[in-house]
């Protein structure tokens, strides 16, 4: 899960700040726990141990929920996420953002082979590797996406005003292989696309199941989760993970429609077409869907910098050439 340093991920931060927690959520990284079990091994008090779990699931570290053992009641922990990546603010943009998730199973159009399917958290969308279901209404529900070739395309709105200025796009998404079963050696080339425009290849090394997903439900015994992956198309060009992949850059892929169109594509011709798997909040290890950011400026930004220029003092030349965008060297008009 992508981190963003902003006011909202203050509690995350805050949750880590502790020795506590953080030997909890070590333990909690190799099994499952109650209150007391927890408070037997830190040696301190349930009511104690209580507490800093509420503070861990209040920062989404931790999922905690009664369950029934040998007919008595008890608070189950289970740690939600095995990898955060933190993203700084960047210094060339604004934190104006406006933010999209979008269910795996929300998709506008989709073309694909078996094998393939739809699952909720609580079952299969019809029947295994029968394209037609991936129709159905339940497909609002799906949690889990896989097919073996073909391409899925998600609309989300455009939410950008005339006065705004787009700066960044951000997708974070959990994705996967897709081999019968599972195979942790079966790479897929899957391209990936904005708005029409191909952005990069990329080669997904594996469908992962050796191990049970952290969130995926106990009942789903094939594929168990992905990889996070983040795509971001900035004005310098676009990147994975901080990877850069390609030249593509936001001039090339704006428009001024009511929504842009992602879409991701194992190709018949590719050289590897080892599928695609998507995973939503409550599959895998990353409670999310596929999350858009679109970072943008506005009108009201360029004023408010124009009006620190007249209204400031001791300004040097440099500084002035900098407030307006003008070159260090040369004339100031």
């Amino acid at each position: 899960m992508i981190i963003y340093v902003e006011k909202q991920s203050v509690p995350f931060f805050e949750a880590l700040a502790s020795e506590v927690r953080v030997e909890i959520l070590r333990l909690l990284s190799k099994e499952s726990l109650n209150i007391k079990q927890l408070a037997e091994k830190l040696g301190i008090s349930s009511s104690i141990m209580t507490r800093h779990v509420q503070k861990l699931e209040s920062a989404g570290l931790v999922k905690a929920s009664m369950v029934t053992v040998d007919g008595a009641m008890q608070k189950k922990c289970v740690m939600i996420e095995t990898e955060y990546r933190i993203q700084m603010p960047h210094k060339d943009i604004t934190q104006n953002i406006y933010e999209v998730s979008i269910p795996v199973g929300h998709y506008s159009e989709i073309d694909v082979k078996p094998t393939c399917g739809l699952a909720t958290e609580d079952s299969i969308v019809g029947y295994f590797d029968e394209p037609k279901f991936l129709m159905d209404p339940q497909r609002m529900n799906a949690q889990i996406l896989w097919f073996t070739q073909g391409y899925v395309d998600y609309a989300f709105p455009n939410y950008m005003r005339p006065s705004q200025s787009l700066e960044e796009i951000h997708i974070s998404l959990e994705i996967s292989s897709e081999a019968p079963g599972y195979n942790e050696d079966w790479p897929s080339d899957i391209t990936f696309y904005l708005n029409g425009v191909r952005l990069f290849d990329w080669t997904c090394p594996g469908d992962f199941g050796v191990r049970h997903g952290i969130i995926t439900p106990m009942w789903w015994q094939a594929n168990q989760y992905g990889l996070l992956k983040q795509i971001r198309v900035d004005r310098n060009g676009t990147y994975l993970d901080e990877e850069r992949k390609s030249n593509v850059t936001i001039s090339d892929i704006v428009n001024d429609q009511p929504s842009w169109r992602f879409k991701m594509e194992v190709g018949e011709n590719a050289e590897h077409v080892g599928g695609l798997t998507v995973y939503g909040k409550k599959f895998g290890n990353h409670s999310q869907d596929i999350l858009v950011r679109t970072f943008y400026s506005s009108a009201e930004d360029d004023l408010a910098k124009v009006k620190d220029f007249w209204y400031g003092r001791n300004r040097t030349m440099q500084e002035i050439h900098s407030v307006f965008g003008m070159p260090s060297e040369g004339p100031c008009i």
